[in-house]
């Protein structure tokens, strides 16, 4: 499976419904299970980000999915990044000699 990072923003309103915010948690964790990918890790943060999520999906389609998903509903910005293990990094580096 490939591993994403999601950084997300809490938009106006989800903001005004952040009691809601774990349970929206859950529910996403629950529709990317469904679709045959798993939430790693999800933290609040503090900085420029309000929540960082560590994902796995079976494909960019899948994670593109989600993370429409996500904003549709209106309650986060997300900016979502493909992240490569290290060994994958090692192998990327090292095909460059």
């Amino acid at each position: 499976m490939a591993n994403y990072v999601m950084l997300a923003n809490w938009t106006d309103q989800g903001m005004r419904a952040v009691s809601e915010s774990p349970r929206r948690l859950d529910a996403a964790r629950k529709a990317l299970e469904e679709m045959g990918g798993r939430i790693g890790a999800a933290f609040m943060t503090m900085g420029p980000y309000d929540l960082v999520l560590i994902y796995e999906a079976p494909d960019d389609a899948v994670a593109a999915r989600f993370t429409l998903m996500l904003g549709r509903q209106g309650n986060v910005r997300t900016q979502s990044l493909k992240a490569f293990p290290e060994d994958a990094y090692r192998r990327i580096i090292a095909s460059l000699d």
